[in-house]
């Protein structure tokens, strides 16, 4: 369906779990309160609003976390998305920790693509961002992912004096291997504030030093609001994330749907619609569907990071409260 101002709404990004086993810095960086395992949805619940709002033409699904691996029966949920009718893509985002053992299950199952989150390729780095080892493990899995023929994508998150020296790096990645590298502008979210996002253009002159015929393409490669770019010499694309410095809210497709049951409308603004009271109230699927279709006739028309007035009426929680 579409929105008050003209747009198609028909993704909707899931966080089954606030928890995670990474404690990256701009995320999660210590231990925060979770929410008790009683107050999220349960995987019935989740498959009831999807079905709900697919009835309203969202037919796009992403599942995150936190970390979705980290709760037991995410595949479960992965397989039984796939099954609802009307279903175009299912999608899941991951640190990529947990992913190897999963990868024959995600192909069986026709995965629409995979999501890995990865700010740094080097050992050092990877341990300052994410507190914590494992960058080998999850370059195994991303490589892994590749061989199976899976659509792999990594999200980098570049922080300024941190990794954006690593851009090339990431460039190279997908000029060995048929590997989407997205470089994503830091969001000033939660913990996000204490850092120094880079901006778009300038990733863009970094990258063609490595490519220097790199050139936009009109190709929709995904749901999200990522520009891609390709050359020569690249088997993937790169694409960038610029919601700060070129905001993308006039074509925003999107919804949030918390691990505990909240239909976030915008990732700025605190305003959404509790949709765990009516489904444990006892509320008909067309009545659900008549709460998702009434919130989404409320979503905003632009986010406004950056500007002066933001301090009084954004979100105040963390990212991981809300979902990748």
């Amino acid at each position: 369906m579409e929105d008050r101002y003209g747009r198609k709404i028909d993704y909707l990004r899931i966080s089954v779990t606030d928890r995670c086993n990474f404690r990256c810095k701009y995320c999660m960086p210590e231990e925060v309160d979770s929410i008790l395992h009683d107050q999220i949805l349960s995987y019935e619940e989740i498959l009831r609003i999807c079905k709900c709002a697919g009835l309203l033409g969202v037919h796009n699904f992403k599942v995150t976390g936190g970390e979705p691996f980290v709760r037991k029966g995410c595949m479960e949920l992965l397989r039984n998305l796939k099954e609802l009718p009307g279903v175009e893509t299912v999608t899941v985002t991951t640190n990529g920790m947990l992913l190897d053992e999963y990868l024959p299950e995600l192909k069986r199952i026709g995965i629409d693509g995979v999501n890995i989150s990865l700010d740094s390729l080097r050992e050092h780095v990877f341990r300052e961002i994410t507190g914590a080892p494992g960058l080998l493990t999850v370059k195994k899995a991303l490589l892994d992912a590749v061989t199976m023929g899976l659509r792999v994508k990594i999200n980098c998150v570049l922080m300024q004096g941190i990794n954006e020296v690593e851009i090339p790096d990431f460039v190279q990645l997908s000029q060995q291997y048929p590997i989407d590298v997205r470089f994503i502008e830091l969001m000033p979210i939660g913990y996000g504030k204490q850092y120094t996002s880079i901006p778009a253009d300038q990733v863009l002159g970094i990258i063609k030093e490595s490519v220097p015929d790199l050139h936009s393409i009109e190709e929709k490669r995904g749901n999200g609001p990522a520009v891609y770019y390709t050359g020569n010499n690249l088997q993937g694309c790169i694409g960038i994330i610029q919601a700060i410095s070129h905001k993308f809210c006039d074509t925003c497709n999107r919804l949030r749907l918390t691990s505990d049951g909240f239909l976030k409308l915008c990732l700025y603004y605190p305003d959404g619609v509790d949709l765990k009271g009516p489904l444990r109230s006892g509320a008909s699927d067309r009545e659900l569907t008549d709460v998702i279709d009434q919130a989404i006739l409320q979503k905003p028309k632009e986010h406004r990071f950056g500007e002066l007035q933001e301090i009084q009426e954004q979100d105040t929680r963390v990212m991981s409260g809300i979902g990748g």
